[in-house]
Order: C-alpha cells, then sequence, then structure tokens
C-alpha cells in the first residue's frame, strides 16, 4: 500500500513559528509541521540521509525539511518549553528588589594569565593558593567574601587563560561589578580584551586595577591608554572608568580598590530580601571523597538554611551542610553569601540555577523530571560521528585520506568547571576536515566503565587531574583503548590540535611501576607522617616520581623521600609485601589512597 504524500497545496503550512526539540523524530516532527511521517524520511533520503521514522534527527536535517516546505521553526532543548511549568511546580517567585535591604555588591576579577589576578585576591583575603597551581592557572571557581570597615565585598575568581572563556562568561552573569586586573609592565592582551566584552555583555561597570606598579618597567599611562583605545576612558582623562594602581605583592592600593569597590556599590544601590526561600547560581561542584557531591554556590536572593530542600538543575536534596569560604559550617546564608553545599543527590552542572523547594516531594519531581530531558537531548545526538568516528592517534591518518573524520572523546575531570571548560576549548579546535564527537563528559575518575564505553564508540579518553585505577588500567590495555591524562590545559590542547595537523612532537610516555594501598598512618617525631602500605602491583623504590590518588582523582605529586621494611631503609619494595613510605612536603595522608610511582621514557610519536 502506497503512503500518501502531502504537498503544499494538499497542506498548509502552519503560521507562525513551530516550536521543536531538538533530536525529535519524523515521526513527532511530520504532524508539528502538517506533513506525514513518510513525507519526513522521503525527503531526507532525496537529500542523501537514510533515516527512519523513529530515528532522532539532528538540527540540519529538521531544518532542511522546514525550509523545503516553507515553515518557519525554533529548535529548543527537550524539557525547555517544560521547563516553564517545572517552576511552577516550584512555586518560583521574582524577587523583588525595590524596598529590600542593601546587600554585599558581587564582584568578578576577571584579566589575563599571570597579570597577578590570583595573587591579587590572596591579598585581599590574606591566603595564598597560588603556590602549587598547575602552569599557574586557576582552573576553579572561587569565591570569598571579605571586610573592610563594617562594608561586606564577595569576591568571584574566575580563571585568566583565554580556553576558559565559558567559565569567565558565567562568572560575568552573577555580577554586580566587574574588576579588571591588568599588569603595568605588560599592558592589555587579546585575554584582557576577552574579559572587557564579557562585562560589557553582562552590562555591569568596571573598575581598572592596574598592577605590579611596583616594578622598574611598568608604564601605567601606556596602559591607561590602550584601555581608552577599547573605550574605557580612564576618570582622571574625563571618562567614566575608575582605575586604581596596586601592587598585590606588596599590598599597595588594596584599600584604596576596596574602597571604590564600595563606592560604585552604593551607587548602584544593590538590595535583595533575604526573607523567603532562597534562590541562586551553582558556581562551581564536584564529587568528595566521603563528603559525596559539593556544589558551591552563590545566594542571591532569600535565606538558604540547613535542612531546606535545594533543586539545583538536575540534582536535588535536602541540604545536609553549609560551610563558608573560611571552611566554617554555618546555619543559613543570606544574599550575596557564597558557600558550599553539601547533600546533594548528583553533580549540580556550573551555571544552574537553584531554589529552595516548597518541600522534597516536589524538589526529587522536579529533578527527575530535568534529568529525564536531559537524557532526551543526549539521544541521538552525535549518533553519525559515533559510527564513523577516530581515535586520536588514528585522526591524521582519515585526513591524509581526504575523508571528513570525526574525534570521538570521553571527557572526564575532577570539577564541573575544569570539564565544561576542556570541552569548550577542545570545540574550537574544530575544522571542516575534523569534526569532534563527546561521546560522554563526566566529573570523576576514569572508570572501566568509561573504557567499555570508549571501546564500543571508537574514542580516546581524555582524562584532566584524574587518573585510571590499575584495574580501569589494565582493562583500557586489553580493549585497545588510549588514555591521555594531563593537568595543564595548554598541553591537553596542543596535543589534540598536533593530531589533527599530523604534527605530533616527541613525548614523554609515563610508565607506571608500582602502586601501593595506604593501610595504616604513623606519625614520627621531628618527621611527620609515615604511610605504611601494601605493595599491589610492581616494585616502589626510594626516589620514584610519585602521584598521590584518591578516589581516582590525583591530589598531590612528588616523591618517595624515604622507604622502609621494617626498621631498615631500604633501596626498593616489591609487590605483595608492606613497608612504611614518607612523601615529599605531604602529610595529607588517609586510609585506602593510593600510592602510584611512575618513570617517564621518551618516545618518537608517528
Amino acid at each position: 500500500m502506497d503512503v500518501p504524500t502531502y504537498t503544499p497545496e494538499d497542506a498548509a503550512v502552519p503560521e507562525g513559528e513551530v516550536v521543536v526539540e531538538r533530536s525529535t523524530t519524523a515521526q513527532d516532527l511530520g504532524p508539528k509541521l502538517n506533513r506525514t511521517a513518510a513525507d519526513v524520511v522521503r525527503f531526507l533520503m532525496q537529500q542523501g540521509e537514510m533515516v527512519t521514522a523513529t530515528q532522532s534527527l539532528s538540527d540540519d536535517m529538521i531544518e532542511l525539511f522546514a525550509a523545503e516546505i516553507g515553515a518557519e521553526v525554533r529548535l529548543v532543548d527537550p524539557g525547555e518549553e517544560q521547563e516553564i511549568e517545572l517552576l511552577a511546580l516550584l512555586e518560583v517567585a521574582e524577587p523583588e528588589y525595590e524596598d529590600a535591604p542593601i546587600r554585599p555588591p558581587v564582584v568578578t576579577v576577571m584579566g589575563h594569565v599571570d597579570h597577578g589576578k590570583t595573587t591579587l585576591l590572596d591579598r585581599i583575603r590574606d591566603a595564598n593558593v597560588v603556590d602549587g597551581e598547575a602552569g599557574g592557572i586557576t582552573q576553579h571557581i572561587g569565591a570569598y567574601q571579605v571586610e573592610q570597615d563594617g562594608n561586606a565585598v564577595t569576591f568571584i575568581d574566575t580563571p585568566g587563560h583565554a580556553a576558559f572563556t565559558a567559565m569567565r562568561a558565567r562568572g560575568a552573569d552573577a555580577t554586580d561589578i566587574v574588576v579588571l586586573v591588568v599588569a603595568a609592565d605588560d599592558g592589555v592582551m587579546p585575554q584582557t580584551i576577552e574579559a572587557i566584552n564579557h562585562a560589557r555583555a553582562a552590562d555591569v561597570p568596571i573598575v581598572v586595577a592596574v598592577n605590579k606598579v611596583d616594578r622598574d618597567n611598568a608604564e601605567p599611562q601606556r596602559v591607561l591608554t590602550q584601555l581608552a583605545e577599547h573605550e574605557l576612558v580612564p576618570e582622571a582623562w574625563g571618562g567614566e572608568t575608575v582605575t586604581v594602581e596596586v601592587s598585590a605583592l606588596q599590598g599597595l592600593g588594596i584599600e584604596d580598590l576596596i574602597e571604590n569597590l564600595s563606592v560604585i556599590a552604593e551607587v548602584e544601590d544593590l538590595r535583595a530580601d533575604p526573607e523567603g526561600r532562597a534562590q541562586g547560581v551553582v558556581l562551581e561542584s564536584h564529587l568528595d571523597v566521603g563528603r559525596g557531591s559539593v556544589a558551591t554556590i552563590l545566594v542571591q536572593s532569600g535565606t538558604l538554611k540547613v535542612g531546606d530542600p535545594l533543586v539545583a538543575g538536575a540534582a536535588w536534596g535536602r541540604v545536609r551542610a553549609l560551610i563558608d569560604d573560611h571552611g566554617r559550617q554555618v546555619k543559613e546564608a543570606g544574599p550575596s553569601t557564597p558557600v558550599e553545599v553539601l547533600g546533594l543527590s548528583d553533580v549540580a552542572e556550573a551555571g544552574d540555577r537553584f531554589v529552595v523547594a516548597p518541600n522534597e516531594k516536589v524538589a526529587g519531581r522536579v529533578a527527575e523530571k530535568r534529568s529525564h530531558f536531559k537524557r532526551q537531548a543526549n539521544i541521538g545526538r552525535d549518533a553519525h560521528a559515533l559510527s564513523s568516528g577516530a581515535r586520536l592517534e588514528d585522526i591524521f591518518e582519515q585526513i591524509q585520506k581526504g575523508e571528513a573524520a570525526t574525534l570521538n572523546l570521553v571527557v572526564k575531570a575532577d570539577v564541573n568547571g575544569s570539564l565544561e571548560a576542556v570541552c569548550e576549548s577542545l570545540k574550537r579546535l574544530e575544522r571542516d576536515d575534523v569534526k569532534l564527537a563527546f561521546v560522554h563528559r563526566a566529573v570523576g575518575g576514569i572508570t572501566e566503565n568509561d573504557i567499555q564505553l570508549a571501546g564500543a564508540s571508537n574514542a580516546t579518553i581524555i582524562g584532566f587531574n584524574v587518573r585510571p585505577d590499575r584495574k580501569a588500567r589494565e582493562f583500557a590495555e586489553a580493549e585497545k583503548v588510549e588514555i591521555r591524562t594531563y593537568e595543564v590545559i595548554y598541553q591537553l590542547l596542543e596535543d589534540v590540535e598536533s593530531a589533527m595537523v599530523g604534527m605530533l612532537a616527541p613525548e614523554f610516555e609515563e610508565v607506571v611501576t608500582g602502586d601501593a594501598e595506604v593501610r595504616e598512618i604513623f606519625s614520627i617525631p621531628r618527621i611527620g607522617k609515615i604511610a605504611g602500605c601494601y605493595v599491589q602491583n610492581g616494585t616502589i623504590t626510594r626516589g620514584s616520581k610519585v602521584r598521590f590518588l584518591r578516589e581516582g582523582t590525583i591530589i598531590w605529586k612528588g616523591e618517595v623521600r624515604s622507604l622502609r621494611r621494617f626498621k631498615e631503609d631500604v633501596r626498593e619494595v616489591q609487590s605483595g609485601y608492606e613497608c612504611g613510605i614518607g612523601l615529599s612536603d605531604f602529610q595529607d595522608l588517609k586510609e585506602g589512597d593510593v600510592i602510584e610511582t611512575y618513570d617517564e621514557r621518551e618516545l618518537e610519536r608517528t
């Protein structure tokens, strides 16, 4: 029996804009546009796309068919339209600002890498988190509140490297004032211009901190000239941009900077109602050993309390604990306060809105529906890519044959902010002849499930600040799955880009020489903590390079400082024996941690 065809004469094209969910099927698309599934399938087959009535369609396919019949469509993610109903279920009310009390300003610090942004924040909050950061980059968003002369100011620290543009843009969305840090000896750089554009897009005042004025080669006037070229005319020149000369290293101009921020906040008349159910934004989230899902959030209105039923994107739970920026447990957090939240069912996505629900039942229902829509959005996405994709090591060979290649990736990272930044950065490397498909991306160590998925989809696993455990590593070798782990984002991007252009430089391959599980911890006077270990595989050698793993995540790197069997110093301990291991400059030992030793050998990449 022939399927009847519909022509423009037979059926009218719907008037106005038709809302269509991404990854919809021909079965669902046809009726929306007054056509049958057969019409959609037949047209796409004529275009060389072999699809069935129940197969998910790509954005291009949907738009192509709509253009053919002259219909206007607007593509939305699954659940986007239903989100309005979910917000009604949560009874989310628009916050009242007019008669609300004054709240502290939220200040986002932006700037080019190495211009002293983190050092400036260290000086402000009298802490030091610069030392030990891989590549000198702040790789996670942090939030801190400081007080001066009774006035509180909340600072959001965003990464300075261009690779983390997405995180920086998200930081600006939750901010009232942007502090743009520019080094007096370096001037305005490309990332500085990006930061200016993000601040302008957020429509917030910009305060320029001209840093490193204590240096001999500092030229603050040249910086002001460069800023004027980008329409940031200093007040001293008759413009509206507040500029403050500071030295983060010596502490010069810090009080002046905070005073200017307080004045601007007063002019902006920032208000929020501390009463009622809290709302705000998730700045960062990660899985923590022993604590579960941890989200760093910024309360924007209302007051968040311990015990509140909370929904953040597709994650939900009753607030088990609130921890402030000093690591202290608090019972509640008001507007403009950043806190860590414990008790969520899953890792919330950075940038998600959060709201306190009327009760736990509603919170669970909303999160479940969002989770369902999220899964729906992923069905069929990159389906073609998965069937024809290549691994990193094969990608250049495919390009050389003149084929359009797709690089399939499984991306794992230690925290959500890093995960988002890595994926956004990788996406920018796409070219006409090389597309990227993310088979899976998640927070946490590299597991056997990741390797199984990568093997099935012919994908490369990229790990950022995470490692596979021994079983996962052995499974990867058996399945011939490629795992590449990184701690500095520059190297990750360079490797992928090099693979695309076929210019792979020599690399150092890390060879794992042994791993030992921490069974007991001993405290020795004048020496510190010693890990009582059982060597599970290979050989542990004194002086070896070490990675210290907790739940698959790297928490420290260094070397084996001392190695003992019973009371004797030994050079090495083999698999199956117990020993005492002393590590250089590391004391945060816990039972169940894994000490992994490794060597590096140079390889020629081909």
